[in-house]
């Protein structure tokens, strides 16, 4: 009985991952249905919490409740609201149903319940069928019955998650939900849950962070993300991209100046440290920053204090500093274009940002979300990628990280469209409108050897692949050791050691 699995599931020690996902595969069992989702609403948007019967890529999409009639109507009643076939309202899961064949199937029956907790609106739980007439009157009272089963995982899911946010938090400050998730970060790989784990504690810190990682990995983002769960999360967050400053200016831009300090300084103006006061100056690409300003920069995080250009008293300013560089600074540092001192002091706590090859399928969560995004822009009825195109993605190194996988899916549904594809239809993106390299292609070897090309040490290079091959075996596993070990065929023992001497655990 489905009510026996979800006592038993409650009463269990479970995550909260496993525990949601567990009951959506129940529940599209007892039904007998193509689909289920559980969905949490945030803002304007229902974000898809856990699915059993969809596309990986779903859990990335963000469903704006304006934009998809069905969902908009099941979240304004609390009794079960069924969709017959003949309904001429658009399914927000059309094309999104997982077919072995590939092939985009449109759903012909579909119901959805409102959730509440505590007496507010929590989200919805949606089920979709390929077959007609699968949602009887039966089904729905079902339904309706299982709705006090369903809330009562959401709360105990709920419940943990505030414990644990309680233990990591201080419990005197209340959270701004919609500022919150400004900065959502989207992935559910093992790499990613386990770094946004560790920034909940850094973020409460005032500790400086320097964010490395290659071009496009989202540092900005990450960023964002950790002021908007810092104590300062209610004063400004100042950007400044230092590789745009040019050196005439630098100094201005930082520390402000005095009318007439220089040729054109009509007027005084602050500069963005005092912009700043009080919150975050993030400091993007902050290897880029001249010499002389570097000196200037370091005398202000050594002792808080600023001076505007063509001024003698210097001002006090509260400033957190969030820095990012897709250099490897310690070699800027060795070659003389940046500061040791200023790199300890902006380095005190630095988070390396994984690239998008290193984090398994968020590469088709991150799809998801950005084929959404490209629906609801271009108007389309359903947006989706063939199997092929999934395997495209998966298989294709992303050199240009996630910045270039939001540019190659947003080139390839306007090339669908300009190639004839009807925005009423479902639209399915094959591999040829990606426009990828062959997945798994080699360059052909030179006959000789590149005298000056960079050769990576030795132990270097094996570290690097013993990171990657544990980390895909435990995103492979669900994060089980145990299970881990035997995928690579080795003890668990030594797995254990071998993940701490590289600095996985």
């Amino acid at each position: 009985m489905l009510e026996d699995v979800v006592f038993a599931d409650l009463t269990a020690e479970l995550p909260s991952a496993v525990r949601l996902q567990r009951l959506v595969r129940a529940l599209r069992e007892y039904f007998h249905c193509g689909a289920v989702g559980l969905l949490r609403l945030d803002g304007e948007a229902l974000c898809p919490v856990a699915v059993d019967g969809l596309t990986r890529e779903a859990l990335g999409r963000r469903f704006v409740v304006a934009q998809h009639p069905r969902l908009a109507a099941i979240l304004a009643r609390r009794e079960t609201v069924a969709f017959p076939p003949d309904s001429s309202l658009p399914d927000p899961y059309d094309g999104l149903v997982d077919n072995q064949l590939g092939d985009p199937l449109p759903v012909h029956d579909c119901m959805g319940v409102s959730l509440h907790v505590e007496g507010s609106l929590w989200g919805a739980l949606t089920l979709d069928a390929l077959t007609p007439g699968t949602f009887d009157e039966r089904a729905q009272d079902d339904l309706q019955r299982f709705t006090l089963l369903v809330e009562a995982a959401v709360r105990m899911t709920r419940l943990e998650q505030d414990v644990r946010r309680l233990r990591l938090s201080r419990s005197d400050t209340a959270k701004d939900t919609s500022e919150r998730h400004q900065g959502e970060i989207i992935g559910q790989s093992l790499v990613i849950r386990q770094l946004l784990d560790e920034l909940v504690v850094v973020a409460d810190s005032e500790l400086p962070v320097l964010l490395t990682g290659e071009t496009g990995v989202g540092k900005e983002l990450f960023a964002r993300h950790l002021h908007q769960r810092s104590r300062r999360r209610r004063r400004p967050l100042i950007q400044i991209n230092c590789a745009a400053l040019p050196e005439s200016l630098a100094e201005s831009e930082l520390f402000g100046h005095v009318k007439g300090a220089f040729s054109g300084a009509g007027k005084t103006r602050a500069g963005r440290f005092e912009a700043a006061d009080g919150g975050t100056l993030f400091l993007d690409e902050v290897g880029e920053l001249p010499l002389a300003i570097q000196a200037k920069l370091l005398r202000t995080l050594q002792n808080g204090e600023i001076q505007r250009l063509g001024e003698d008293v210097p001002r006090h300013v509260d400033v957190r500093i969030i820095a990012a560089t897709n250099r490897k600074l310690h070699d800027s540092v060795r070659d003389g274009h940046f500061r040791a001192d200023l790199y300890h002091r902006l380095s005190v706590y630095p988070v390396p940002i994984p690239p998008l090859r290193e984090r398994g399928s968020d590469v088709l969560v991150l799809a998801g979300h950005f084929l959404e995004l490209n629906r609801a822009r271009l108007g389309v009825r359903s947006l989706r990628l063939s199997s092929a195109a999934e395997d495209a993605l998966s298989g294709y190194d992303w050199p240009g990280n996630v910045r270039e996988l939001e540019h190659v899916i947003s080139r390839a549904a306007i090339k669908a469209l300009s190639q004839g594809a009807r925005r009423e239809d479902i639209v399915t993106l094959e591999p040829g409108l990606l426009d990828l390299p062959l997945a798994g292609a080699q360059p052909i070897a030179s006959a000789e050897p590149l005298q000056d090309a960079p050769v990576e040490a030795l132990h270097d290079s094996v570290a690097r692949t013993q990171r990657q091959a544990i980390r895909h075996a435990l995103e492979r596993a669900g994060g089980n050791w145990s299970a881990a070990a035997r995928r690579l065929e080795v003890d668990s023992s030594n797995l254990h050691k071998l993940a701490r001497r590289l600095g996985i655990k």
